[in-house]
């Protein structure tokens, strides 16, 4: 199911843990963020997602407010310029429809779920109405007023009439350490068409002695007179050893994993979470102390849990472990890991969705990439006068290039390398893409 996400976290880098936690929970296409409180100078990251941002700094060089999308990468995305400012409805006028407005709109109407209306409010109201806008919110409180101890609705979900019959608006139960729940809004009532990950062979945990025995190549196999024929039945016979021997990778996407998280986490972070059901059914004062106190001890619990983690993360990085294992380390210390994208192609503004378009499509742009076109008239000259030359190639077959190679050679050659195991798998792969 494709999920949207709306939350105001209040700060980015210090709800990190949280934010995963949603992505871990819902696996959403994409998180609308908002008070991120980030600098154009900070770095910030999520594995397997995508993050547009737009910071804002006051005067005295402070990160105030602020807004980011983290997009998947499953689910093929492109980034709309707009030109418009805070101008409603200038921005209706350069969205591409149908679309989607999510955000902390500060508004106070019973249309909504509000018990009084302002003045944004009444804005909000004429807004929806002059563009003929659906509102997807159920009357549900998505803001928590500390010092009042009450809630409110403030964040709203807006979407174009086409759009209104797909969507669930589903606000959640934890504020996650915010002053406002995370709003999902659930895709429902279509086909599941999404993007899945592509498996790939396990090769680490294949049975090689099994794979030896099913991918026989024998000797009538290869001397037909079809070529392609031949060719097709090597590759099946090696396929489906592989297939049988070598588990794959599943498609569901890979969770994201917390090795610092212990027993102590797991009993402080429950605790919490009933303090606040208490307090939200019965919100007194006494009620509320025992949420912060419960509070506070889980999220220091958390943070004396990753540190310990971290330092004996880095303290692993030394010169007993092999080379291989270091730069790896180093390489998740530093938060460099490969980026896979699934790619959307287009053509002329349109995406391109059905398999054989996108085959002609790709033909066009090699073929036009490859084309004549392209080269100089020099070089066209000097190809066409190399083509009238006729290759004259006589073979000799007792050169050494010539002859067939032996295992002894084979052998020569992967002892060279270091990892001899390494290198047959890596053997192994490129006659599965063969």
């Amino acid at each position: 199911m494709v999920c949207v996400v709306l939350w105001n976290c209040r700060g980015f880098r210090s709800k990190v843990c949280h934010i995963k936690d949603l992505i871990y929970e819902v696996h959403p296409v994409c998180i609308a963020l908002q008070e991120t409180y980030l600098k154009p100078a900070d770095i910030a990251k999520i594995k397997r997602y995508s993050l547009v941002r737009k910071d804002n700094e006051n005067e005295s060089g402070r990160a105030t407010g602020g807004d980011a999308l983290l997009v998947s990468h499953d689910a093929p995305s492109s980034v709309v310029t707009l030109h418009s400012n805070l101008d409603l409805d200038r921005l209706v006028d350069e969205l591409p429809t149908p679309f989607i407005i999510i955000g902390d709109f500060n508004g106070h109407s019973p249309v909504w779920g509000s018990k009084n209306t302002n003045t944004r409010g009444r804005q909000i109201e004429e807004f929806v109405n002059t563009h003929s806008l659906c509102l997807l919110n159920n009357g549900e409180d998505t803001y928590f007023h500390q010092r009042s101890r009450t809630f409110h609705s403030l964040d709203l979900a807006l979407c174009t009439p086409s759009l209104a019959p797909y969507f669930n608006f589903r606000v959640g139960v934890d504020l996650r350490d915010s002053d406002h729940f995370p709003i999902f809004l659930d895709r429902v009532n279509v086909s599941s068409n999404d993007a899945q990950r592509p498996t790939r062979y396990l090769f680490h945990r294949a049975d090689w002695t099994n794979f030896t025995l099913r991918a026989l190549i024998t000797r009538n196999m290869v001397e037909g007179e079809n070529l392609h024929e031949v060719v097709n039945l090597v590759t099946k016979t090696i396929i489906s050893a592989a297939d049988a021997s070598i588990p794959k990778s599943g498609l569901s996407c890979p969770k994201n994993r917390k090795p610092w998280w212990n027993k102590y986490c797991t009993d402080t972070n429950r605790d919490q979470r009933r303090a606040w059901n208490v307090f939200r059914r019965y919100p007194t004062s006494a009620k509320q102390i025992v949420f912060q106190r419960a509070k506070s001890i889980a999220r220091w619990s958390r943070r004396k849990s990753e540190r310990g983690h971290w330092i004996k993360f880095v303290s692993g990085i030394n010169s007993s472990v092999t080379e291989k294992d270091m730069w790896q380390n180093v390489r998740r210390a530093w938060g460099i890991y490969p980026e896979k994208r699934i790619s959307c192609l287009r053509k002329n503004g349109q995406e391109v969705r059905n398999i054989s378009e996108r085959v002609d499509v790709l033909a066009e742009a090699f073929a036009s990439i490859c084309s004549a076109s392209n080269y100089t008239e020099p070089f066209l000259t000097h190809k066409n006068r190399m083509k009238r030359i006729k290759l004259r190639f006589q073979r000799t077959k007792h050169l050494s290039y010539n002859t067939d190679l032996t295992i002894f050679e084979l052998h020569t050659a992967l002892s060279v390398i270091n990892l001899f195991q390494s290198a047959v798998h890596m053997l192994y792969r490129e006659f599965l893409f063969l």
